[in-house]
């Protein structure tokens, strides 16, 4: 049976193969495009206008996040119970202690952002802090905590930088070969010329959507490890385990949650959406209630 150390090993080794396989398909894409078009510079441009507009997403996504989602940060005064489980967990991962918010909501959910350990942030519905028991809720926050100490808003803005170029790319691609592309190139007569347009208009519509099923693939494993570094943390698989189900069967659907926040959250906030496996950023609920339940703490 395998322990929780060696399901946060397995699903931080294919975290990585995923980064890396996604790196190495940008670089080939771009090459394409740059190939077909002539110009290396267009790439050049699309790199920084895509590194740009992400580093302000990220250097400020907490807040944006956060007003989106209508939360309210609280203090030691008026949310003391939560505020000594957040606290209690934090020493034992070693962890400066976060920001808490809450969002006035009966639907139980939770989600983590900031950009560093140092600017964490964890919010939480009423719904969650009604609904579960003690130890569920440590779960969860031990969840939480581990997407904080994993720096998966630091992995997250990364891949959208990539999956962004990729998307950018592809558009200018697409314009550049509807007005006219290389008329007057010599190279467009070539068997190479030729190659490398066939090649860059198919690339130019798969691979947006490969680029994008890679980046749900590295979500989903980032939430396999969050689930297995929250369990080492509390040494209680059964805490998350039985929070994920609760959570899961409540049927109120999270008002504050829309298209852009959704995936933050520690599970799928729209109740009722059957979306395919294929196009979720979350891992089946089933599949992760099953693995926290199929290991031992050693």
């Amino acid at each position: 049976m395998a322990t929780l150390y060696d399901q946060a090993d397995k699903n931080t080794r294919l975290t990585w193969v995923y980064i890396t396989g996604f790196l190495l398909f940008v670089i080939g894409v771009g090459y394409v495009f740059a190939g077909a078009m002539g110009n290396s510079n267009i790439l050049y441009v699309a790199v920084i206008f895509s590194i740009v507009m992400s580093f302000g997403s990220y250097w400020w996504s907490d807040k944006i996040v956060l007003a989106m989602s209508s939360a309210k940060e609280v203090t030691h005064d008026n949310a003391r119970e939560l505020y000594h489980l957040v606290e209690n967990l934090c020493i034992t991962a070693g962890l400066p202690a976060p920001k808490i918010y809450i969002i006035e909501d009966s639907a139980p959910n939770a989600f983590a952002t900031g950009r560093d350990p140092e600017h964490g942030v964890i919010c939480v519905t009423t719904g969650l802090l009604d609904k579960l028991e003690k130890i569920e809720l440590e779960g969860v926050i031990a969840h939480e905590l581990s997407h904080i100490g994993n720096r998966d808003i630091l992995l997250s803005t990364v891949v959208v930088v990539l999956v962004g170029f990729v998307a950018l790319m592809a558009d200018w691609f697409r314009t550049w070969s509807i007005f006219g592309g290389r008329d007057n190139d010599e190279d467009n007569n070539s068997s190479f010329g030729m190659i490398m347009m066939i090649v860059g208009l198919l690339l130019s519509i798969i691979a947006p959507i490969a680029a994008m099923m890679m980046q749900l693939a590295i979500s989903r494993k980032r939430e396999f490890l969050a689930d297995a570094d929250g369990a080492l943390l509390t040494r209680y698989p059964e805490g998350l385990a039985r929070a994920l189900e609760k959570i899961s069967t409540d049927q109120e659907p999270l008002e504050a949650a829309n298209r852009a926040t959704a995936h933050l959250f520690i599970a799928n906030p729209f109740k009722g959406n059957k979306i395919s496996k294929l196009f979720s950023t979350h891992p089946p609920m089933e599949e992760r209630i099953a693995r926290l339940r199929g290991m031992d703490i050693k």
